[in-house]
């Protein structure tokens, strides 16, 4: 009581050295596991008053802290977001591996845990800034993601996007590769 430990609710470091009220250097997803308790506290107690401290000064007014943190909890939202819609457009292939036939990458349509009405052929995609190339699902018909009206386009879904590239040895429209 008396005490903000904020940080603790999102790394798990309940020692002495983490239960600090200091939250600025915690990823997105810390941000997005304090606002989940944030939500989980205002939805089950009720408030008594505002702690005096990085968030809120002595008359309970907010912090530029608590500004800071609450707009590093915004962004935290929109990169889920845009994650979302991009595991939408890519959804993650279905993989296993054995030491006898080696790795089998393969789309369905439910792979990756996106439910869809098509199965589409695996890809490596390459992120800029990111590091690895994952194997996601990519749709072969239609038009390219984002246009859905789209008249001008040559039917191939989103093979021509320039972030994706083929596995070799794997034929081009292959619904499953082996390597």
């Amino acid at each position: 009581a008396g005490r903000d430990a904020t940080r603790a609710f999102a790394t798990g470091d309940f020692s002495q050295a983490g239960l600090v009220d200091d939250v600025s250097a915690l990823s997105p997803g810390e941000m997005l596991t304090v606002r989940s308790w944030l939500s989980f506290y205002g939805d089950n107690y009720d408030p008594v008053g505002k702690l005096v401290g990085r968030f809120y000064d002595e008359n309970g007014a907010p912090t530029e802290a608590l500004r800071q943190a609450e707009a590093a909890i915004e962004e935290a939202l929109k990169f889920r977001a845009e994650s979302e819609q991009r595991k939408q457009q890519f959804p993650p292939c279905n993989s296993e591996w054995s030491s006898a036939g080696g790795s089998r990458f393969w789309c369905s349509r439910q792979s990756g845990g996106v439910d869809r009405d098509w199965t589409g052929v695996p890809r490596k995609l390459y992120r800029p800034g990111s590091r690895g190339s994952p194997c996601v699902c990519v749709r072969t018909t239609g038009p390219p993601w984002g246009q859905p009206d789209s008249t001008e386009h040559s039917d191939r879904g989103d093979l021509d996007n320039p972030h994706l590239e083929e596995y070799a040895g794997c034929h081009p429209l292959a619904e499953q590769c082996v390597l």
